[in-house]
C-alpha cells in the first residue's frame, strides 16, 4: 500500500514536467480553491443528514482551508466498516483514499526499527482516524452531478437510497 512507511526519508521526486505544470496552474489557483470549497460545501450539505453515521469535517476556528478532499469518519456505533463502504464506492467508480499514514507510530518504520520517540497522550483519536476515516475527492473538475452521485451511492450503501 502506498501509505505504508517502512523507511524514514523524503519523497522529493518532482520532475521538470510536473514543476512546469504546477507553475502553469498557479494562474488558476484561486479558481481551484473556489471550486474545491464549493464542492466541499455541496458534500457537507448533502451529507449533513447522515451525521448519525459520520463525523463530518469542520474547519479549525479562524482558518479558511482549501480542502484537499472531504474526510469522512465513521462513528463507532455504525453497523458497517470503512473497507466495505470504500469497496462499494470503488465499484461505483467513486474514488476514495485512506487518510495518509494514519497513526504514524504504528507504521513499520516505527514498529520494526529501534528509534527513539516519545508519545504525548494516548493517541486514541489518532487510532480512530486510522481505522475509521477516509477521503472522498473534491477535484475542481467535479460537477454537481458527480457529487450527487457520490452522495446518492453513500445513501444507497446505508440503505437510505431511493
Amino acid at each position: 500500500h502506498k501509505y505504508v512507511y517502512s523507511h524514514c526519508g523524503y519523497n522529493l521526486k518532482i520532475t521538470d514536467m510536473q514543476a512546469a505544470c504546477g507553475l502553469a496552474q498557479l494562474d488558476r489557483l484561486e479558481q481551484f480553491i473556489e471550486a474545491r470549497n464549493k464542492n466541499f460545501d455541496f458534500l457537507y450539505q448533502r451529507l449533513a443528514p447522515l451525521s448519525e453515521y459520520f463525523i463530518l469535517p469542520q474547519a479549525t476556528e479562524n482558518s479558511k482551508p482549501s480542502w484537499f478532499g472531504f474526510p469522512l469518519s465513521l462513528k463507532e456505533t455504525v453497523h458497517f466498516n470503512r473497507e466495505d463502504l470504500m469497496r462499494f464506492l470503488d465499484q461505483e467508480k467513486i474514488g476514495t483514499r485512506l487518510v495518509f499514514a494514519g497513526n504514524v507510530i504504528k507504521q513499520p518504520y516505527f514498529t520494526e526499527t529501534n528509534i527513539n520517540y516519545r508519545i504525548a497522550g494516548t493517541l486514541t483519536n489518532t487510532d480512530k482516524v486510522m481505522s475509521n476515516s477516509f477521503w472522498v475527492g473534491l477535484y475542481p473538475g467535479l460537477t454537481d452531478a458527480h457529487l450527487s452521485k457520490t452522495c446518492d451511492k453513500i445513501e444507497e450503501f446505508l440503505g437510505l437510497g431511493f
